[in-house]
């Protein structure tokens, strides 16, 4: 595929190989999900004619007898080469073509924390760890697929005494882990690359800081890079949570507001919306002191994300791979829109001689707290 960009498809039992290139010629479109807030998945569609083999090859590679095949998508833009996925193959469906001919097969798949869902490990004790010890022991049996862990240690650390209480681990590892980071208000996603057959399971902070990408411009004449976008402010969602700690003589659950404060998510607009209303988490009462706090914390930084930007980009207009769960600029929209934003969401969609990416960039408020953005 060219006009500016380069696709390279790699498909395999545990290590994926370089794909044919009759597989390649049959690929029609593929669409790539990548999430701040869950996992990502992808969606290959081919055409392949009644007495193709490739038929035969994808739906006994979805069966039993190989478990689990790898499907790694790597995307070259001006000579950078981006891992779009690395992930597993969960679904294969067949529909006949019009011309009675050809038919489509279509695979979905998700990112390689899917691998994470399959075995049922309740029981397994974790003493004297706290979470990020418990994910980082975790994770160490998926080193396999290349699976490098990036464990943030909570700020506000509580480890459980043993004489106590001893964790274990409840459910499978992807659930676990991903209860283990609601406990401490962190998240949990696996970013494919920086190399092909390499992710990184990042177990952490939702971190809203770095250097941004280029900048999105739109209404700029020549430096317009990108098709559409459509802006929203969203006034009425903040909200100030309430959290409960108990008192240990009395067992009285006192009331604590918490305040917006994190330093993982500075302001990045200077109108943030007013809090109308507060909102009781009323479970915090049975957690500790700490568990509790972190909890307000996260629900207050999430509820004042009150300004939305969505629309769409020609990546080889663009020159680049947008990348989602990071920074990036917005110009031309006006004072009130431009600026730094967060990359919430991006969906790369691929087609013969054709890559678009649709996004959705949210911020804490109108009016940036930056004069100027990266170009």
């Amino acid at each position: 595929m060219a006009n500016g960009f380069h696709l390279t498809l790699m498909i395999g039992p545990v290590v994926p190989v370089p794909v044919s290139q009759e597989v390649l010629e049959a690929l029609t479109s593929l669409s790539v999900t990548t999430n701040s807030e869950s996992g990502s998945g992808f969606q290959l569609e081919f055409t392949l004619s009644h007495r193709s083999p490739l038929q035969t090859i994808f739906l006994l590679a979805g069966g039993a007898s190989i478990p689990l095949v790898r499907v790694v998508i790597i995307v070259t833009v001006g000579g950078n080469a981006e891992v779009l996925m690395d992930g597993v193959m969960t679904n294969h469906e067949i529909r006949p073509g019009a011309d009675a001919s050809h038919s489509v097969l279509t695979i979905t798949g998700e990112d390689l924390s899917r691998v994470m869902d399959y075995i049922d490990f309740s029981g397994f004790p974790f003493p004297a760890m706290p979470p990020e010890a418990r994910v980082g022991l975790i994770l160490l049996k998926y080193a396999f697929l290349g699976i490098v862990p990036l464990v943030i240690p909570s700020i506000l650390i509580d480890i459980p005494i043993p004489t106590d209480r001893i964790p274990v681990q409840q459910g499978k590892d992807l659930a676990y882990i991903r209860s283990l980071a609601d406990e401490v208000g962190y998240v949990f996603y696996v970013d494919p690359g920086p190399e092909p057959g390499m992710s990184v399971a990042y177990w952490g902070p939702e971190i809203k800081v770095g250097e941004p990408q280029k900048a999105l411009s739109i209404n700029m004449d020549a430096a317009s890079n990108i098709e559409s976008v459509s802006c929203s402010f969203r006034s009425q969602g903040a909200v100030i949570p309430i959290v409960y700690i108990q008192n240990q003589q009395t067992h009285v659950p006192v009331p604590i507001p918490i305040p917006n404060i994190s330093p993982l998510n500075p302001p990045l607009g200077l109108i943030p919306p007013i809090p109308l209303n507060l909102e009781p988490i009323n479970e915090t009462a049975n957690y500790s002191p700490i568990r509790a706090a972190v909890l307000g914390l996260t629900k207050a930084a999430r509820s004042v994300e009150a300004v939305t930007a969505t629309g769409s980009l020609n990546v080889a207009r663009y020159g680049q791979v947008l990348k989602a769960r990071r920074l990036v600029g917005l110009r031309g929209v006006g004072e009130a829109f431009d600026g730094l934003y967060y990359v919430k969401s991006v969906t790369s969609k691929i087609k013969r001689g054709e890559f678009k990416q649709d996004f959705t960039l949210t911020r804490n408020g109108l009016i940036s707290t930056f004069a100027k953005v990266p170009a």
